[in-house]
């Protein structure tokens, strides 16, 4: 297997364990055809009200030191926008406004990513050689509740 059909395998993985995790929620999930716009899925919030989502995981395949390093491209932040965020290693999700994104992540500004960003959701100890989450991400750590879906 090429690394880019690993890396599309892995990234297919995350979008379908966080659509499996908002059904086991009982909420209303829709996966566009095409992901053009950076939409992995959509959820329907009460009287027709949408909020869009792109998923980005990282798999217990990375290594433990990077495992909540996650880079990713952000077009068009918005209101209604969110990154849902996985990380195997701790089997915990971060769901993030995308308009708050550009003041929590780094601006990568040089390499193959410039122009996108990167996030460090994990911090590993190597005392203890875990990996827990970062402290600073706390409010959005499994808060389901910023999508409002219960409205």
């Amino acid at each position: 297997m090429t690394s880019t059909k690993s890396t599309q395998i892995k990234g297919k993985w995350a979008e379908y364990k966080a659509i499996a995790e908002f059904l086991k929620r009982g909420y209303d999930v829709y996966i566009p055809l095409v992901d053009e716009r950076q939409i992995d899925c959509v959820i329907r919030r009460g009287n027709n009200d949408y909020v869009e989502l792109q998923i980005k995981g990282a798999t217990k395949d990375s290594q433990a030191k990077q495992a909540g390093l996650i880079t990713f491209r952000l077009q068009n932040p918005r209101p209604n926008y969110f990154f849902l965020f996985y990380v195997e290693h701790i089997d915990t999700y971060w769901v993030i406004p995308s308009i708050k994104l550009p003041d929590l992540a780094s601006e990568n500004k040089t390499g193959k990513n410039v122009g996108g960003y990167t996030i460090q959701l994990t911090k590993y100890s190597s005392k203890k050689d875990k990996v827990f989450a970062n402290a600073n991400f706390t409010k959005y750590e499994d808060n389901f509740d910023f999508l409002n879906l219960n409205t």
